[in-house]
């Protein structure tokens, strides 16, 4: 099958340079900053153009690129099963877990997203905290040859649980474990756009691509100004942020511009663990539920008891991304 090419930095950038100024002129805060973080490594089918090893292996060779161009110390979450494809050899293992050491080799931080990116809501706590367990020896390995030690965790979808004995007893489980988990503020639905992008390639659709990364960034934009001003309405300040995206294709191809964006806004990337440093993340937190959210929708719905909107992304993508077979 033709897959056509993938649309190019230079005209990523050239959508957001347009998009950035708009952010420029907008009022931003002193002393923003920005903690990015990436889940699903080494990369999730569904948004990728191509899984074969030789086509992850240029994703993250992008994505590092990227990072290593805007200075911005990521922190990405692996789930080890997506190294075991059926049907590869043992050769294939290896070379899909020399796509992790790409990312610890650019001095990058890997986390644990569990093996098989299992709900917490909907697996009993005994079989979830045995999936965390699969998920850790690659990555622990990768790590300790560079000198560092795993020591944060990612809820795949963000769920947390439907109760809080089970979120609690699982929290409690992190910390023997040595784990810190790695909560959210900037949540959005970069996986729908990235699906819809991913297919747009296959088939060698371009234009169609193009117009479908216009409006991840312009979508990106809306998310950016609700999670500041609930940010500010909860706290009182912009406190430092927790970007969550996928290591997919759409961000490959993107996220240059998108960083370059978030600068324009005024941000500074920093650290996760620096970011976690800051009080607003020991605000009380009680929230269980069936949704995967944002901590600062967390703190809202524990003191308010409700929680606000988030942006959607508009319905045409919304109708592509369900249109596709899942």
């Amino acid at each position: 099958m033709h897959l056509g090419r993938r649309p190019s930095l230079l005209q990523c950038a050239l959508v957001v340079a347009a998009w950035g100024g708009l952010a420029a002129g907008k009022a931003s805060a002193a002393g923003r900053t920005m903690a990015v973080t990436f889940d699903d490594l080494p990369g999730p089918p569904a948004g990728l153009l191509s899984n074969s090893v030789s086509g992850l292996t240029e994703n993250t060779r992008k994505l590092v690129a990227t990072f290593a161009k805007h200075r911005i110390p990521v922190v990405g979450f692996v789930n080890e099963g997506k190294l075991v494809v059926p049907g590869e050899t043992p050769e294939d293992l290896a070379a899909r877990t020399s796509i992790l050491k790409m990312w610890v080799d650019a001095g990058l931080e890997l986390g644990n997203h569990t093996y098989s990116h299992q709900s917490l809501n909907g697996t009993p706590l005994d079989a979830f905290e045995a999936d965390l367990l699969r998920g850790e020896p690659v990555t622990r390995r990768l790590l300790a040859e560079n000198g560092r030690k795993l020591r944060y965790f990612r809820h795949p979808f963000l769920h947390v649980g439907l109760d809080l004995d089970k979120r609690h007893a699982f929290e409690a489980f992190l910390a023997e474990r040595g784990y810190s988990v790695a909560p959210v503020t900037i949540d959005n639905d970069d996986y729908v756009y990235a699906a819809i992008y991913a297919a747009a390639l296959r088939g060698g659709d371009r234009a169609r691509a193009d117009a479908i990364g216009a409006d991840y960034l312009r979508y990106m934009d809306t998310v950016f100004s609700f999670y500041e001003g609930l940010s500010r309405r909860l706290t009182g300040r912009e406190i430092p942020q927790i970007l969550l995206v996928h290591a997919n294709t759409l961000n490959a191809d993107c996220f240059d511009g998108l960083a370059a964006a978030i600068e324009a806004r005024g941000y500074a990337f920093r650290s996760l663990e620096d970011a976690l440093e800051d009080e607003a993340y020991r605000l009380p937190d009680t929230y269980v539920g069936n949704w995967g959210i944002s901590w600062l929708l967390h703190w809202e719905q524990t003191r308010e008891g409700k929680r606000s909107p988030s942006p959607d992304p508009p319905d045409w993508v919304t109708r592509a991304f369900e249109a596709l077979p899942h």
